[in-house]
């Protein structure tokens, strides 16, 4: 019955992805975070759904929208990943080994570049943004909700593995989860005039923490944390939020079962098997970067070049380990270049989430951008700290979330642009706005921004008019 629902609901929406496929986008990203078709037994599960809906909204954009909406935005960070594709692309050319496996994950990897440039394309205005934040929020907060159901009800039973696809292994399913729970925050926030919103929101993450919790994911822990404290940070209520964190601390120690306490303790254990084979793995990963420091040992080449970069014998052992750390997979297997790119990949989220901050912050009405650029950076920083411990340099939501930046900035501008409103998203009035104006005019000395009918000329010209530095800021294009 599931996979008779789950391939009629794809079946029938597979016209309107061709038609519009913002709406093809949308189905794609179910099927990539809320995984129904992972939920069935039958023929459903194996199909290619995801290949089908991916032809449909590209035969789609070509058919009905090309010279009218771009297929990308090309910006510093889409440049920089493309720049990160053809790097990986190149090393994967010189790797010593290509078979099934590393082919498939190769060409999985050119799929999740071109579905995160195809995103900068479609999600061109503040309500596609919107839609696409609450389309992730919500599939992913689907297994936060349940594991944390069932966690509860089941006295805290340890989840072993998610739901398939990226989010198969439970540390991956975490590291997912993790980036969700600002994710949620901020948009409650957003929604704050809606108290059913907000207050779902609260529950959702309560639920999806103790669904990460229950993982037992160490990486996926500290990766928790060091959001929670950035959102703590930039509430702008520090004394109010260090003392609801240490409540929840509290309860934490009161509550959690044993062996999640165990577990948590063991971080830093040097004898630890799990923590020595990180130091083992990472140990051979330099090993690799000072042999192959250009383009490294290619893609998927980490695990069989392992026992000849981890010093061990391989006559008393055949066992290999990926790199367990992130930004040392993309350094060993695709060089210091692709490595480089990869960190200024992250580092212009920031950048570009400050911008869009303080464009927030000229006026009232655009509140929202103030919210959205702290989840930016929030869901960014926990991927950081996670991807430490991990081994997802080719994670495919964070390659989605670098192009959903530039959608944001592009969202920001285009919102700024447009003469306020009278009566602000949160009550803001227009001589508010325009109060606010006056006041930050000294700041940015700027001249007033025209973009046509309607522009206001009492607002100032945004922090900045680039989407990055040295890139022009977008070209809008014909407007449907």
């Amino acid at each position: 019955m599931r996979d008779l629902l789950v391939f009629a609901i794809v079946m029938l929406m597979l016209p309107g992805s061709f038609r519009q496929p913002f709406v093809g986008l949308l189905l794609f990203s179910w099927l990539a975070y809320m995984r129904p078709q992972d939920l069935c037994w039958g023929f459903a599960r194996t199909m290619r759904l995801s290949f089908f809906v991916g032809m449909a909204m590209v035969a789609g954009w070509w058919a009905n929208e090309a010279g009218k909406r771009a297929f990308a935005q090309w910006d510093f960070r889409t440049r920089a990943m493309l720049a990160l594709g053809l790097l990986v692309t190149i090393s994967y050319a010189f790797a010593r080994q290509h078979d099934d496996y590393t082919n498939r994950y190769f060409a999985e990897y050119l799929k999740i570049i071109l579905v995160a440039l195809f995103t900068t394309g479609q999600v061109d205005s503040p309500a596609r943004f919107r839609t696409m934040l609450w389309t992730i929020a919500l599939c992913l907060a689907f297994f936060g909700v349940k594991g944390g159901v069932f966690g509860v009800l089941g006295g805290g039973s340890q989840i072993l593995r998610g739901p398939g696809g990226m989010m198969e292994d439970n540390n991956d399913f975490a590291l997912a989860l993790t980036m969700n729970v600002p994710l949620l925050w901020y948009l409650g926030l957003a929604e704050r005039g809606r108290k059913w919103v907000w207050l779902g929101t609260r529950v959702a993450v309560l639920l999806t923490v103790i669904t990460i919790v229950l993982t037992h994911s160490r990486g996926a822990f500290l990766a928790l944390t060091a959001a929670t404290l950035w959102i703590a940070w930039r509430s702008g209520k520090l004394f109010r939020a260090g003392m609801a964190l240490v409540a929840i601390g509290c309860l934490f120690l009161m509550l959690a079962p044993a062996e999640v306490l165990e577990r948590i303790a063991s971080i830093g254990d040097k004898e630890d098997s799990s923590i020595n084979a990180r130091f083992v793995a990472w140990a051979a990963a330099f090993r690799m970067i000072e042999t192959y420091p250009l383009f490294g040992v290619g893609m998927r080449n980490f695990q069989t070049s392992y026992l000849e970069f981890s010093g061990l014998d391989p006559s008393t052992t055949s066992k290999t380990y990926v790199a367990h750390n992130s930004y040392l997979q993309i350094w060993a297997e695709s060089g210091t270049l692709a490595f480089v790119v990869y960190l200024v990949l992250l580092a212009s989220v920031f950048v570009t989430c400050r911008k869009v901050y303080q464009i927030g912050r000229l006026r009232p009405d655009l509140d929202w951008c103030r919210h959205y650029a702290r989840m930016m950076e929030a869901t960014t920083l926990g991927f950081m700290v996670g991807a430490f411990f991990l081994n997802r340099g080719h994670f495919d939501l964070i390659y989605h979330w670098l192009a959903l930046v530039t959608c944001l900035f592009s969202a920001a501008l285009l919102a700024y642009r447009q003469a306020p409103g009278a009566q602000g998203l949160f009550g803001g009035t227009l001589a508010a706005a325009q109060g606010i104006t006056v006041r930050v005019r000294e700041r940015f000395g700027r001249p007033p921004a025209v973009a046509g009918a309607g522009a206001d000329p009492t607002v100032p010209a945004p922090p900045s008019d680039r989407l990055a530095v040295g890139t022009r800021a977008p070209r809008w294009g014909r407007r449907r």
